[in-house]
C-alpha cells in the first residue's frame, strides 16, 4: 500500500530568472517543450515540461506519464549565466521532500542534478520526443460489455465512477473495487498502470458487473468536507454499496480491497448485510503502527540500508508512531514531531544547519496528518473477526509495503477465531504490492514492469467470485 510514505512521486516545476541574458534570449533558448528522465537507478522516470513567457513572466507545467500526472503548474523559475553558462533550476512549491532540479544548458540539453529529500539523481532533458511506458495489459475496444458512467451521493460527497457490466438482463454478481491510501482515481492508476481498469475488463468479460469510482477529491468525486480517515472511506464505499443494490441488474454484491482499500472492505464487510463476498488484496491484518514499521524494515533491508544506521532509523519510526498515537497536547505532540523529523534527516547525512524548512515542515505535517493518526491506531483484526462471508485474501510474497507473513497470517487467524470457516488464503511467490511478477518487490520497480496484473492473479480472482456466486 502506498501508505502515506508515497511513491517517491516526482512532480517537478521549472524556474527561470534571466541574468546576463535577454528574455528574448532566454525565450529562444527555454520556452517550448521539453522531454527527458531524471535517471532513478533501475527506474529512469520520464518527465514532459513545457515553458512559456510573457513579457517577463515565466509559466509553465510538467506531466510525469508514468504517474497519470498532466499539467501540472510550474513555478518559481529561474535562469542565471555564468560566462558561457546558463544555468537552469526548477523546484515543487509545497511537495514533501521540495524536489529541484539544478542544471546547465547546453546544445539544447539541460542537465543536472536533481534532489528530493536526501535522494539524488542525475537528470536530463532536451527537445527530443520520450517513449512512454509500455502497457500491454491496458484494455483496448471492442468491448464485449456495457460501459456506464454513473454517480452516487455519500452526503454532501458526490462519487463518480464507472460501471462495466455484461449484456443481457442478469441479475449478474457484482464487485466495487477499493483503492489503496493517498487518493486514487477509479484505475488506481499508479506509475502508468490501470490496475482497476485492467481487473475491471477481466472481471467482466467472465460475466462479472464492476463499479469502481474516484476517490473523494480526485477525477470526478468531490471532496469531504473534512480531512477523510479510513473510517470516511467506508462510507463512501456503503454508498457504492446501496448504488448497486438498487439495480436490478445486479445480484450478490461484493467487495475487492487493495491495500488500504482491504482494511475499508474489512471494515464493511463486519457491519454490512449487503456484502455477500469479500477480496482482500494486499490487505492489513495488524494495526497500522505495526505494518508501517515492518514496511520500513523491509524497505531498509531492500535498499541495503544496514547496522546502526538501520537500526537509528526505526528507533526514530518507533518513537514517531508512539507519539503519534498518544493522547500527548497538539503543540507538544508538533514539537515532538518536528525533531524526530530533524533526526531522521542528521541519520541520513543532512546536518541540522543544511535542513530545509520546507522539507521539515513538509514532513511533519504529513506526520500529523488525521488519516495518519487513525490509520496507525486502527487495528483491523476485530472488524475481520466479524466477518461471516466469503473472503479471498491474497499477497505477494515480494510485497515490502504490507508484509506477507505478518498480514496475510493476523487476516487468516482473525477469521478463523470469528469461525469463518469459507476463508481462502494465497501467497504469491515473485509478487509484489501491485501483485505484479517481480525481482525484488521494492516500489522503484513498479514503472519498469510492463505487467500491470498477473494473469494468475486475475484468473484467480475471476475463479473464486464466480464459485462463491454461482
Amino acid at each position: 500500500m502506498q501508505t502515506r510514505l508515497k511513491l517517491l512521486r516526482t512532480i517537478l516545476v521549472v524556474v527561470v530568472l534571466a541574468l546576463g541574458i535577454s528574455i528574448s534570449d532566454a525565450a529562444e533558448h527555454i520556452a517550448g517543450h521539453w522531454e527527458g528522465h531524471i535517471e532513478i537507478p533501475g527506474q529512469p522516470l520520464a518527465v514532459k515540461v513545457d515553458l512559456a513567457v510573457k513579457d517577463t513572466d515565466w509559466s509553465g507545467t510538467i506531466d510525469i506519464p508514468a504517474q497519470s500526472a498532466e499539467d501540472l503548474p510550474l513555478s518559481d523559475i529561474h535562469i542565471e549565466e555564468e560566462g558561457a553558462e546558463v544555468n537552469v533550476k526548477f523546484s515543487i512549491r509545497g511537495v514533501p521532500g521540495n524536489p529541484t532540479f539544478d542544471g546547465q544548458l547546453e546544445n539544447e540539453v539541460i542537465s543536472g542534478r536533481f534532489t528530493q529529500g536526501v535522494a539524488t539523481f542525475s537528470f536530463r532533458l532536451s527537445r527530443e520526443v520520450v517513449a512512454g511506458p509500455v502497457r500491454p495489459q491496458e484494455p483496448k475496444p471492442p468491448f464485449p460489455y456495457q460501459i456506464e458512467e454513473v454517480g452516487f451521493q455519500n452526503g454532501a460527497v458526490s462519487l463518480a465512477g464507472t460501471l462495466t457490466i455484461p449484456p443481457g438482463t442478469g441479475p449478474f454478481p457484482a464487485v466495487l473495487l477499493i483503492s489503496g491510501s493517498g487518493l486514487q482515481d477509479r484505475d488506481e492508476t499508479v506509475f502508468g498502470h490501470k490496475p482497476f481498469w485492467v481487473l475491471a475488463d477481466h472481471l467482466s468479460r467472465a460475466g462479472i458487473a464492476v463499479l469502481r469510482i474516484d476517490d473523494p477529491g480526485i477525477g470526478e468525486s468531490t471532496p469531504h468536507p473534512k480531512p477523510p480517515t479510513t473510517a470516511d472511506f467506508a462510507t463512501d464505499v456503503e454508498a457504492g454499496v446501496a448504488f448497486l443494490r438498487q439495480d436490478n441488474r445486479v445480484g450478490a454484491v461484493g467487495l475487492i480491497g487493495h491495500s488500504e482499500g482491504g482494511l475499508v472492505a474489512s471494515i464493511v464487510a463486519s457491519r454490512q448485510n449487503d456484502v455477500d463476498f469479500v477480496v482482500l488484496m494486499a490487505g492489513p491484518g495488524v494495526p497500522g503502527a505495526e505494518l508501517l514499521l515492518k514496511q520500513n524494515e523491509r524497505i531498509f533491508d531492500a535498499m541495503g540500508i544496514t547496522g546502526e544506521r538501520k537500526q537509528d532509523l526505526l528507533t526514530l519510526v518507533n518513537q514517531l508512531f508512539a507519539i503519534l498515537t498518544s493522547d500527548m497536547a497538539e503543540d507538544e505532540m508538533r514539537q515532538r514531531v518536528d525533531e524526530i523529523v530533524r533526526q531522521q534527516f542528521e541519520i541520513n547525512g543532512v546536518p541540522r544547519e543544511q535542513h530545509d524548512e520546507t522539507q521539515v515542515q513538509a514532513a511533519v505535517e504529513q506526520a500529523l496528518n488525521p488519516w495518519m493518526r487513525y490509520f496507525l491506531a486502527f487495528d483491523p483484526r476485530p472488524a475481520l473477526t466479524a466477518i461471516k462471508v466469503p473472503v479471498l485474501a491474497l499477497n505477494g510474497e515480494l510485497d515490502v509495503q504490507v508484509d506477507v507473513d505478518q498480514n496475510l497470517t493476523a487476516i487468516a487467524a482473525a477469521l478463523e477465531k470469528g469461525g469463518n470457516r469459507k476463508v481462502t488464503v494465497h501467497r504469491l511467490p515473485n509478487h509484489n504490492h501491485l501483485f505484479q511478477h517481480a525481482k525484488t518487490g521494492l516500489v522503484n520497480e513498479y514503472a519498469t514492469i510492463e505487467e500491470t496484473i498477473s494473469p494468475e492473479v486475475l484468473d484467480l480472482i475471476r475463479d473464486w467470485v464466480l464459485s462463491v456466486t454461482q
